[in-house]
């Protein structure tokens, strides 16, 4: 069988050998679509694709392969070595040709030639790095994903589903301790009439600025996230309201003299923000604070905007 002289696992295994590896297996026609290997069964055969086309699938034989095996290459090697089921489903992808080795021959070939027990080291060596190398691709995907789900797309800081996690941890965390947390929710004044006056591409350079802005004048401590459309919110961890209100006050007047410029440098109108604190009392849940912030948050909107409002509570 001269399909064998183009397998990469027998190179360096004699003439005579490979006329003895095709008395000794067995010659084997897929069609396409056929099932060679079936995934949590026994798989106790080495297979030298000789030609056309294995697909490896999981799940189900008919998923979309994950990798493709093709001529010169073999398949089952490790379920022979290691006796456990199959972890993949081994599909026929087009006509194929196969010669197959029982799990007594494979081990035969094993101890009779050095070069095949070698070139079966290195091809399961190269195998296992590629394992390690998937894995580590696929834990920095799920790194990759996890914060993505955790961030704002647009301004760059966490977003409501961080804020939900994070203040609710927060919550708990301090009633146990017994020690103050303060909450502020703030809005852009007037964003909406900013918005349909300037665009919405300006108005996403408004929401980025105060967004940084925010982040950097306030104490590494404290946290921001972007709670929907204008909306900001602050944690602050360990914080009576007195100390959370000199903290938004800073803010709130920065963020009034910031000056925000479009691409072609045009100045635009000055940006304020209206906020409202509210401080954690004893039993109270997430929703109930960030329900006294937003209240405290619309007072000072009624007053002017502008300002700062802590919770009367």
């Amino acid at each position: 069988m001269t399909g064998l002289d183009h397998i990469a696992m027998l190179e360096g295994v004699t003439a005579l050998q490979r006329e003895a590896l095709v008395k000794v297996g067995t010659a084997r026609s897929l069609a396409s679509g056929d099932v060679l290997i079936r995934q949590g069964e026994p798989a106790a055969a080495m297979h030298f694709v000789l030609a056309g086309k294995l697909g490896i699938a999981l799940g189900e034989p008919t998923a979309d392969p994950i990798a493709v095996v093709g001529p010169g290459e073999t398949v089952g090697e490790l379920g022979v070595i290691t006796g456990e089921p199959a972890s993949a489903f081994v599909v026929a992808q087009e006509p194929t040709e196969l010669l197959s080795l029982g799990e007594d021959e494979f081990w035969e070939l094993v101890q009779t030639s050095h070069p095949f027990a070698v070139n079966l080291i290195v091809k399961l060596a190269e195998r296992l790095r590629k394992n390690n190398a998937t894995v580590s691709t696929n834990i920095e995907k799920r790194r990759l994903y996890e914060r993505a789900a955790m961030f704002d797309g647009l301004t760059g800081i966490h977003n409501r589903r961080w804020l939900d996690e994070t203040l609710h941890r927060l919550v708990v965390r301090h009633e146990r301790d017994e020690e103050p947390l303060c909450v502020a929710l703030i809005d852009i004044d007037h964003f909406k009439k900013f918005n349909d006056t300037h665009g919405h591409e300006v108005g996403d350079l408004v929401l980025t600025t105060v967004a940084a802005t925010l982040v950097k004048n306030l104490r590494p401590t404290d946290l921001v996230a972007r709670f929907g459309g204008e909306e900001f919110v602050i944690l602050f961890p360990q914080t009576v309201p007195a100390d959370a209100l000199l903290a938004g006050e800073r803010v709130r007047e920065i963020v009034s003299q910031m000056v925000v410029k479009k691409a072609d440098g045009a100045e635009l109108p000055r940006v304020t923000i209206s906020m409202g604190i509210a401080p954690l009392r004893h039993g109270e849940k997430p929703a109930e604070m960030l329900k006294a912030a937003d209240v405290a948050m619309y007072e000072a909107k009624h007053e002017g905007r502008n300002r700062v409002r802590v919770a009367q509570r």
